[in-house]
């Protein structure tokens, strides 16, 4: 180990640190979860002999030790300085060689230097408010609460409430649930943290939705029969789709839906984001075809929807059928770079599209280049819509994609 000195001022840096990591923690223990959190840093590791201090210098080791003692001269609250004996020069002495700080005391002596990585009495009210609602505290569960807004905080321990007095939730669909200040996608965002405060993960408990898909057939030879073009296939229903198609192609526009070009043994589905996309996945037909395409705008949503669609496919579907690949259309950088020219930087309310923060774990190296040339700063653009694309260009890419043998051998 490399002998060093730690200032107050590093050490306090280390201390935020600390701070940042274990304050959720610390926060739990006052509440019995856990045992009760100290925060240490070491003020000269590498340090014991005077052999290490005379070649740190006797001038460094004596303005060093005079910063700790103007520290310790405080005698601040819930801060001490743990003193172990070093032999400088023939002398045996206590010097300093620990800091040590409960909650408290980290917190305030950080926040001389600068904000605190965490408001110590809103974690306390959140922790105290969760037991109080018979919540399950953890350290990750209050970590997760501190991030939401007060209004997301209100709603949950209304959740929490209303889950403990109605154990059977089945009578309800998500967007149906009466819990008091919930609005009706609120689960959409926050199931998963409502499952880690409760126990119960009310997404599986409640009536599920059918699955309601607009499509569009464009196979040549179905169109060519005078059937119809537009169809709606719902999960449950005694209705068929007109063919088994070898593609299914997702979008998310209508436009491009509703006027696809004809490509053989097709069928285009209107999706509707990440909330639909457990909903595709476990669709039969849809699961059945030789390739599942995805195809929406090139920008941060439009990316994260694939990533979701993915994640949905990649798990084992209805009657354990098999996981299933998801190829995307026009989505990578090479597209980004043709369709360029169609850029834009603002949304439909003329306010600008802000750099994305997502982490996308399932995209290719082509995606994951064109999502990061779209989503960091100093972007030209952020967003290139579906329906700008020639549906043309779109038809002639899965055209490709029909070319490629399939498990079928067809």
């Amino acid at each position: 180990m490399t002998p060093r000195l730690i200032s107050p001022a590093d050490a306090v840096g280390s201390l935020h640190r600390k701070l940042n990591q274990k304050w959720a923690k610390a926060v739990c223990a006052e509440h019995g979860v856990g045992s009760r959190v100290t925060f240490a840093v070491p003020l000269r590791p590498g340090v014991s002999t005077g052999s290490a201090v005379a070649r740190l210098g006797y001038p460094a080791w004596d303005e060093w030790r005079r910063s700790w003692r103007t520290l310790a001269d405080r005698h601040l609250a819930g801060v001490s300085i743990v003193h172990k004996p070093v032999s400088v020069q023939g002398v045996r002495g206590e010097f300093p060689a620990t800091l040590v700080a409960d909650l408290d005391g980290a917190v305030a002596l950080v926040s001389e230097t600068g904000r605190p990585p965490v408001d110590l009495d809103r974690a306390r009210a959140l922790a105290s408010l969760l037991a109080s609602a018979d919540a399950v505290l953890t350290p990750a569960n209050l970590r997760a609460v501190y991030r939401l807004k007060p209004h997301d905080v209100e709603v949950l321990l209304s959740a929490v409430t209303w889950l403990h007095a109605n154990p059977d939730a089945s009578a309800w669909t998500a967007r149906q649930l009466p819990i008091p200040g919930m609005h009706t996608k609120w689960l959409e965002s926050h199931g998963a943290l409502l499952r880690d405060v409760t126990g119960r993960d009310v997404r599986q408990e409640v009536r599920p939705r059918p699955a309601v898909l607009h499509l569009t057939y464009v196979d040549p030879g179905h169109l060519a029969s005078g059937r119809r073009r537009h169809d709606a296939w719902t999960t449950g229903d005694a209705h068929d789709v007109a063919y088994q198609p070898r593609i299914v192609l997702v979008v998310e526009n209508r436009d491009s839906r509703l006027w696809f070009p004809p490509v053989p043994d097709t069928i285009v589905v209107e999706g509707g984001g990440k909330a639909a996309a457990v909903l595709l996945a476990g669709v039969p037909w849809i699961r059945a075809a030789d390739h599942i395409v995805y195809w929406g705008d090139m920008d941060e949503d439009g990316y994260a929807i694939l990533d979701a669609f993915r994640a949905a496919l990649a798990e084992p579907g209805p009657g354990g059928s098999s996981p299933k690949e998801v190829t995307s259309l026009l989505m990578d950088d090479t597209d980004l770079n043709r369709y360029a020219e169609y850029g834009v930087n603002h949304d439909r309310h003329g306010r600008p599209l802000e750099p994305g923060s997502g982490n996308l774990e399932r995209l290719t190296e082509g995606e994951a280049a064109a999502y990061n040339t779209l989503t960091t700063e100093g972007a030209s653009f952020r967003r290139i819509e579906q329906e700008t694309i020639p549906l043309t260009d779109a038809a002639a890419r899965l055209l490709e994609i029909l070319s490629i043998p399939t498990s079928r051998g067809e």
